[in-house]
């Protein structure tokens, strides 16, 4: 994406010190003339949109090779007869010289698709067959890898520095249009109050205006410097077209996801065992005897978890955890996604009027699922 817009306040040249008169020493002795600055050199608006638009074609031409098309053949579904076929984006990340190399987008584009039917197409016109997927459903991530190396690549940057209002480029394939590049800015940061459907676990979204429609999902989120902050995922729309707004996972998330799909094949995520209120607004937080809604309001614990041998209980408020101040239950799902199996964290909790502090050893979330529903399916 675009670098912060405070960049633009450094195109100019500065000719002057601070508004002060520059003393000189003259030829006679004991006179001193001050002389006065020369006047400040002024930046036009169209030369402040040239040199913008100059960052825009340079983050496109430096991104566009790496930014690849997809096409996914899957099974018919759902009652279907016929086969159908998906398309989205994606970008390349890394790869072993002479062999492969990995593509990055989002699960949803390749999903119940065989690799042998999925195409990946390259800016230049090439064109290959997957030969393996690594898929992470809970976060929409998926990596593609392909059999040939010494391809261009991306450049991932920090989600986590990024503000509202900066400027982000996106790269991608909306309708089949391969390399369409389009702009906008940050709107919000951790956006979590949207629906992708019940396997998505992970809401902690970058919002932004860049116009984004179908066939872009996977592509990357650029900022000025031509590093990927986010993959394209979502769109909030009453026609499913560009409405100007769109959602993108944090490169943060993403990356962390892609390293252990291709390091363990797998994600191991963290699991304490309770169930959160998706409402915790000002009101509820006065009723409690708090000044603010920070944090996040316990629904539900349930039995034989950390959580309930750390003796939490319903109505508590979390506000921090391991010292982290908690803004919302969005947050707090992410960060005990993010805790290393064993692990013993520090609990805040908010309960009858005071502060109280627990701890709780991190269990593994795919066992705790696995255990949970044989026991639904035992009652």
């Amino acid at each position: 994406m675009l670098k912060r817009l405070g960049f633009l306040a450094f195109l100019g040249s500065c000719s002057f010190l601070g508004g002060l008169a520059t003393v000189l020493l003259t030829p006679h002795a004991g006179t001193v003339t001050a002389q006065s600055p020369p006047p400040a050199k002024t930046v036009s608006v169209t030369d402040t949109l040239e040199q913008l638009s100059a960052r825009f074609e340079a983050v496109a031409t430096k991104v566009g090779p790496a930014v690849v098309s997809i096409e996914a053949v899957k099974p018919p579904q759902g009652g279907k007869t016929r086969a159908t076929e998906d398309s989205g984006s994606g970008f390349i990340i890394q790869g072993e010289a002479g062999k492969n190399s990995y593509v990055v987008t989002n699960n949803h584009v390749v999903s119940g698709a065989e690799a042998e039917k999925i195409t990946v197409g390259l800016a230049d016109g090439r064109a290959f067959k997957a030969s393996r997927v690594w898929a992470d459903p809970e976060s929409d991530v998926a990596v593609l890898r392909i059999d040939k190396g010494d391809l261009p690549t991306v450049k991932m940057g920090d989600s986590s520095k990024m503000r509202v209002g900066e400027w982000v480029l996106a790269i991608g394939s909306p309708f089949g249009l391969n390399q369409s590049v389009t702009h906008g800015i940050i709107s919000a940061l951790d956006r979590g109050q949207i629906s992708l459907g019940g396997t998505i676990r992970i809401k902690e979204f970058l919002q932004t205006d860049a116009s984004i429609n179908p066939g872009s999902s996977g592509g990357p989120l650029l900022n000025l410097d031509g590093e990927v902050i986010g993959i394209n995922t979502a769109i909030a729309s009453h026609n499913n077209t560009n409405s100007g707004v769109a959602f993108s996972i944090p490169i943060n998330l993403a990356r962390t996801v892609a390293r252990d799909l291709l390091e363990k094949g797998v994600v191991a995520r963290g699991f304490l065992g309770l169930h959160q209120s998706q409402s915790f607004d000002p009101s509820d937080a006065l009723k409690l005897g708090l000044d603010n809604a920070n944090g996040a309001l316990v629904e539900t614990v349930y039995p034989e978890t950390p959580a309930a041998a750390a003796g939490l209980k319903a109505g508590d408020v979390i506000l921090q955890l391991d010292d982290k101040p908690i803004r919302n239950e969005n947050q707090l799902i992410n960060m005990i996604s993010g805790l290393a199996i064993g692990q013993k964290v520090k609990v805040q909790v908010w309960r009858s009027q005071k502060i109280e502090t627990l701890y709780a050893t991190v269990a593994d979330w795919d066992e705790a699922r696995t255990r949970l529903k044989s026991s639904a399916q035992n009652n």
